[in-house]
């Protein structure tokens, strides 16, 4: 079962994604963030105390998929995160972004997730994927901030699409939009 969780910034997708597997004792958190300033540091922090420390823990933003086991259950979280990081390795900090490597990122992503998927359904395991409703917010002034707003949405569409099911998340509140 592929099960989609989105929502916007700190709106309970994550503790939410979290309860789906509160009775399972065998998951696998695969997290995507990299710690890069103390902030960050406090939201991985904040994450790694809320969940069971039975849990076992995998850290990537490629290979995805290398993190799968005899578990049967999975949580990834986040894909933005994940887009984000991808973005800034192929992009590297140039100031414009064009169609043509906004497409190569949109298609890294989801083949990195992609391929997780895959390896989820041929085991038969479970997988809640947590992911950012980043077109929910003010329009950015930013150029690249914009571009990956847009990158985002065409990737959450695409995940959608293969989901089982999806929750968007709002004020703490599930609700099953499929």
């Amino acid at each position: 079962m592929i099960t989609l969780v989105t929502g916007g910034a700190r709106s309970g997708k994550s503790r939410f994604a979290e309860s789906l597997y509160k009775n399972d004792k065998d998951v696998v958190y695969i997290a995507t963030a990299k710690l890069t300033d103390s902030e960050m540091k406090e939201r991985i922090e904040h994450h790694q105390n809320s969940r069971p420390k039975y849990w076992r823990t995998y850290e990537a933003n490629y290979n995805l998929s290398h993190g799968i086991a005899s578990e049967r259950n999975y949580l990834l979280d986040c894909i933005t995160l994940l887009t984000s990081n991808i973005m800034y390795d192929i992009s590297k900090d140039k100031e414009v972004i064009d169609i043509k490597m906004q497409k190569i990122i949109e298609d890294k992503v989801f083949y990195e997730v992609k391929k997780l998927i895959d390896e989820i359904k041929k085991n038969d395991y479970n997988l809640v994927i947590v992911t950012n409703e980043v077109g929910y917010s003010i329009v950015p002034s930013h150029p690249i901030s914009r571009i990956f707003r847009d990158i985002q949405g065409r990737v959450n569409q695409r995940l959608a699409a293969v989901a089982d099911q999806v929750y968007l998340v709002c004020c703490g509140i599930p609700v099953k939009i499929k």
